[in-house]
């Protein structure tokens, strides 16, 4: 009996062993809001790699990326059947930013890494493949679902760290390569990105242009002093080389001055149309 107790205690470490659960939290951009989405990566006996939840190409080809920079950072892809899913698995992922979230869950799952913070942190990143982080887009929508969400950190590439930063209340982490987020996950600090939000805001507010600037232009010029105080839509319609564009660029320096939330919502309607050019 007592070796029959002995080979189940064994038989039950090396399933425990086998069959590995882990989740890394990221995030998905939507036009210009983002929607949190919980990486799950599984891996048991077996062959293969799986990867589920309605990825588009950019995330399917992720395999190969991770693959190359776990193997450039003296880390490997296990030789075991590896499932991974993207939940919610209605929604199409795209883009390339799941690299770093899928190959930290994948090395947390095999137990390569032993990292103490994923409850608390999102990341987002795409991968070189010597193990490098390249900048994405929408890390300022990120950054504000992220403290919606109740992350204390996000971690994304270092040239998109400063964007990051604008959101109060949420330690943003930049990094240029996964060695250096392996190491802040076990436990060795790092310093989060900061910046003076109220100083970029006095900086943004002085334009090269004044409303005073116009001269003559009585009604229009009026009505777009009730439009700025009472917040109201204003169209302007007229033949080209009559001041439009003139008036458009001056109100700015009538408006009152913006609330940080109006701020980042403006920033992030921006973006959107950035790159929808590209």
């Amino acid at each position: 009996m007592r070796r029959i107790h002995e080979l189940v205690q064994i038989i039950f470490t090396f399933s425990q062993k086998l069959f590995m659960l882990t989740q890394v939290f990221a995030s998905a951009v939507f036009g210009i809001d983002a929607v949190p989405i919980t990486i799950e990566v599984h891996i048991d006996a077996g062959i293969g790699c799986h990867l589920v939840g309605l990825p588009d190409n950019a995330v399917k080809e992720s395999n190969f990326r991770i693959a190359a920079a776990l193997t450039n950072t003296n880390y490997k892809l296990p030789g075991k059947r590896i499932t991974m899913n993207l939940a919610p698995a209605d929604l199409r992922k795209e883009g390339s930013a799941y690299d770093l979230p899928i190959a930290i869950g994948i090395l947390a799952a095999d137990g390569q890494i032993q990292p103490t913070q994923l409850e608390s942190c999102c990341m987002m990143g795409e991968l070189t493949l010597d193990g490098h982080l390249r900048p994405i887009k929408g890390v300022l929508p990120i950054a504000v679902q992220a403290k919606a969400s109740g992350f204390q950190s996000l971690i994304v590439p270092a040239e998109n760290a400063k964007e990051a930063a604008v959101v109060d209340g949420l330690d943003v982490y930049g990094f240029s390569h996964i060695k250096e987020i392996i190491s802040f996950l076990e436990g060795t600090p790092f310093d989060a990105e900061h910046i003076d939000i109220q100083d970029a805001f006095r900086t943004q507010h002085h334009y090269g242009l004044d409303f005073s600037d116009v001269k003559g232009q009585q009604s229009i010029k009026r009505c777009m002093e009730i439009a700025a105080a009472g917040g109201h839509n204003i169209i302007l319609i007229g033949p080209p080389g009559s001041g439009k564009t003139m008036l458009a660029k001056r109100l700015p320096m009538i408006l009152p001055p913006m609330e940080l939330e109006e701020a980042l919502e403006t920033i992030k309607n921006s973006l959107c149309s950035r790159w929808r050019k590209r």
